[in-house]
């Protein structure tokens, strides 16, 4: 070899590997570049919620990694920025202003007493952001123009069991309204659906009552008391699984022989496990499908988890689907913007979330749509019933409106 092309050999090496660092030839050109599209996260894995929150980071991750790995969104990688909060909203509001400083365009939240208290500085950023908060606040589109819900609104998952209440009365042939009593943690988070529960009742012919459950207790004997002395034909439980599950042993223990229904936080697979024979016949009003009753849209998720060795999506609990499917949402949005050659920035992920309408998640929730109008993404959900230690489908959608 020449010196001449020895010293040409030499230049082309040491331009491959600037380009390499630079990331300026990692993409095929037909994808037009894999800069990466940076997300910011905050999960609840050791505070109050970990329990549940644990599941749900699991399936956000689980499937940014499977998008990734299908050559993620047009060609371009998401790059997902995460910290555990532990439930603090004080730490919960460091990260985000930390994640958009490093130039995040979209966010996904965890609760509701930081989901809203950073609501009015998610608006000034603009930028678009996803929680696993269902509180009905979120929905108000002055306050909260950037704020998106994937999961049926807690209002709206407890009009949806009041109705079931006063159909499973009437259906009964018993005479008279039904007594409903809402039982919720005692949170920003407990207290949003009370109100408009209350008023969904009073106007179709239930009565209604609610009390708080107040944390750190080793039983609810004296809850249970106050909601037999009411005389309560159904109780609506809005909680996560660990007190929830404790309310049920306390009833069976007690002979407090109500129908329970609980909301999405409640329902779930820890709480079967918790609970054991007392949860035998609980009702629940799930946003997102089981995966003890399988739909189309179990199916990537339950492959990946297969192809990676380590669980079944059965044993990584509906909570991860949950995740899954609400960071697949976002991610349309994102789609929709790279495909009509707009900067990826979140003035226009909102828009373009904004134009999604009927978004099929395979039955996991009721589809999807948005609006300039209105960030309420559903309406419905479907009833499941716990048969033999496993949460059964009982109904098909049934819509608040």
């Amino acid at each position: 070899m020449s010196r001449k092309v020895k010293s040409l050999f030499f230049v082309f090496v040491i331009a491959s590997l600037v380009l390499t660092a630079c990331g300026g030839a990692a993409a095929p050109a037909e994808t037009g570049g894999n800069e990466p599209i940076k997300v910011g996260a905050i999960f609840d894995l050791t505070g109050a919620t970990g329990d549940v929150g644990t599941p749900y980071s699991e399936g956000v991750k689980g499937y940014v990694e499977w998008l990734n790995a299908q050559g993620g969104v047009e060609g371009h990688p998401i790059e997902l920025i995460s910290a555990d909060y532990a439930y603090k909203v004080d730490v919960a509001e460091q990260l985000y202003s930390q994640y958009v400083s490093e130039g995040v365009v979209a966010f996904m939240g965890w609760g509701t007493g930081d989901t809203e208290a950073m609501r009015t500085k998610i608006a000034e950023d603009k930028i678009p952001f996803m929680s696993a908060s269902y509180s009905a606040a979120l929905l108000d589109m002055e306050a909260a123009p950037y704020n998106f819900l994937i999961g049926t609104s807690y209002s709206d998952q407890a009009i949806i069991a009041v109705r079931w209440a006063i159909d499973d009365w009437a259906a009964k042939g018993n005479s008279g309204a039904p007594k409903v009593a809402l039982i919720h943690h005692d949170s920003p988070f407990g207290t949003s659906p009370v109100e408009d529960a209350r008023a969904f009742a009073e106007a179709n012919g239930a009565e209604f009552t609610s009390l708080a459950m107040p944390g750190g207790v080793t039983d609810y004997v004296a809850e249970l008391a106050q909601m037999q002395t009411y005389g309560a034909n159904y109780v609506v439980v809005h909680t996560v699984s660990s007190p929830a599950a404790l309310l049920l042993k306390d009833a069976a223990s007690q002979g407090f022989d109500a129908q329970f229904i609980c909301l999405n936080w409640c329902a779930d697979e820890i709480l079967v496990n918790l609970a054991g024979e007392a949860a035998e016949g609980v009702m629940g009003a799930l946003p997102f499908a089981p995966p003890s009753s399988p739909v189309a849209g179990h199916k990537d998720a339950e492959e990946f988890l297969k192809g990676k060795g380590s669980t079944t999506l059965e044993e990584a609990t509906l909570h991860y689907t949950q995740g899954w499917w609400t960071m697949a949402t976002m991610t349309e949005g994102i789609r929709r913007v790279l495909q009509e050659g707009k900067e990826v920035n979140g003035e226009n992920i909102r828009a373009a979330l904004e134009g999604i309408q009927n978004f099929s998640t395979g039955d996991v929730t009721s589809t999807i749509s948005f609006s300039p109008t209105n960030h309420r993404g559903n309406s419905s959900l479907k009833l499941y019933q716990v048969q033999d230690g496993k949460w059964i489908q009982v109904s098909e959608f049934i819509s608040a409106e």
